[in-house]
């Protein structure tokens, strides 16, 4: 019979043999450590290490997609000067910036050879009350092959809590394939920060997503709904974790099953100094004007919360342990080339520590928010998103 401590003993007299007769022992010491660092130059990626970089040549960068940014003239650095943070000085900037995504939206290819064949999908909307006594809009796509009960996926729109009209071509394509994937996927026109004539600063849209989460859970079995999943994009990422921190801290989180978070924009970090960025959020300067520059995001998250620059109501990027504690499983998806990468990142780290069942990756090679984006340029890529999603929403 083998005795484990006396096969242990063994092991390490011959592994130290080894080590002290046929390989003699190299002294180490601290300057040894900055010999070994000081032969080997380790250049840090993107702007970090050359600020000259693009997409266009970062060689991380999947060249389907920067081919499509060409064709848009976004495979260089896009700069943009941070204007004066105040409301009336950014509006026409909202509306400016809203008009020209709206625009790329209804016109960037977002086809696939294989729509032509699809099955069909039931479309519905709803008109429901909001808490603030508003009206609040939801579409409603639902797969006809399934006829039993299936897990909902409530999708909260990107625009960066700020703009971008909740129906357009992008976001239509999303819900529909998500539905295509046996699940009820059901779109808010929860109130962006912007809207014409009109600022509805945090926490209005917040306040609409939890209302359309209460008003779907109280009709969960006339709509046929096991499960109620909350997932977004970017600011619809940030709406997706402020609306179960909500839940949370007033008992009725039980309500969402899971939260599925892409590219989250969650920090309000993109005006603070350069070295709080390189110590905190290295990201932020490592893919600065990689598809959207970051004075962009420091002008939406001033006008989407100018008075809570870092309450993490608004932001989660702030928020305790203990405010995390009790949530749903969520799943956190970054994007390599984003400069957003590192706050979401970071916040996997905090649902981790405060013992939430959290699960996260990072997709290599694209920029933000790409594989909701760019379905005709990364098919493969937005595939593999859906298909997650719905992975998730079946398995909470």
């Amino acid at each position: 019979m083998l005795h484990t401590e006396t096969f242990t003993y063994q092991w390490l007299t011959m592994l130290l043999h080894f080590w002290t007769e046929i390989k003699p022992p190299i002294p180490f010491s601290n300057k040894n450590a900055l010999i070994i660092m000081n032969s080997t130059k380790i250049i840090p990626p993107g702007r970090l290490g050359d600020p000259g970089m693009s997409p266009a040549t970062d060689p991380r960068a999947n060249p389907k997609l920067v081919e499509t940014l060409k064709a848009m003239g976004l495979d260089r650095y896009v700069a943009m000067d941070l204007p004066e943070l105040s409301v009336d000085t950014l509006t026409p900037f909202m509306a400016t910036f809203e008009d020209q995504t709206m625009n790329m939206y209804e016109n960037l290819p977002n086809d696939l050879p294989t729509d032509k064949t699809e099955t069909p999908v039931e479309i519905t909307t709803e008109t429901i009350q909001g808490s603030d006594g508003n009206q609040i809009e939801l579409c409603i796509y639902k797969p006809t092959f399934v006829t039993d009960p299936m897990p909902c996926v409530l999708y909260l729109h990107g625009g960066g809590l700020t703009i971008i009209k909740t129906n357009n071509r992008i976001h239509n394509r999303w819900l529909k394939s998500l539905a295509l994937q046996g699940l009820i996927a059901i779109s808010v026109d929860f109130r962006n920060a912007f809207s014409t004539g009109k600022h509805n600063p945090f926490p209005a849209g917040l306040h609409d997503c939890a209302s359309a989460v209460q008003w779907i859970h109280a009709r969960k079995s006339s709509l046929g709904i096991t499960k109620l999943v909350l997932q977004g994009e970017s600011g619809g990422a940030n709406l997706a974790l402020t609306t179960a921190l909500k839940a949370n801290r007033e008992n009725w989180i039980k309500q969402i099953s899971g939260i599925y978070a892409t590219a989250p924009y969650i920090s309000n970090g993109y005006a603070w100094p350069e070295d709080r960025k390189r110590k905190e959020l290295s990201s932020i300067l490592e893919n600065e004007g990689y598809w959207i520059p970051i004075a962009a995001m420091a002008t939406m998250g001033y006008y989407y919360a100018p008075n809570d620059t870092e309450n993490p109501h608004a932001w989660p990027y702030y928020s305790k342990v203990e405010d995390l504690k009790g949530l749903p499983p969520v799943r956190l998806v970054m994007d390599e080339l984003d400069p957003l990468r590192d706050e979401g990142v970071a916040f996997y780290r905090k649902l981790v520590n405060a013992r939430v069942e959290a699960t996260a990756h990072v997709n290599l090679g694209v920029v933000h928010a790409s594989s909701m984006i760019f379905r005709k340029a990364l098919p493969e890529v937005y595939n593999a998103a859906i298909r997650d999603v719905a992975v998730f929403a079946k398995g909470v």
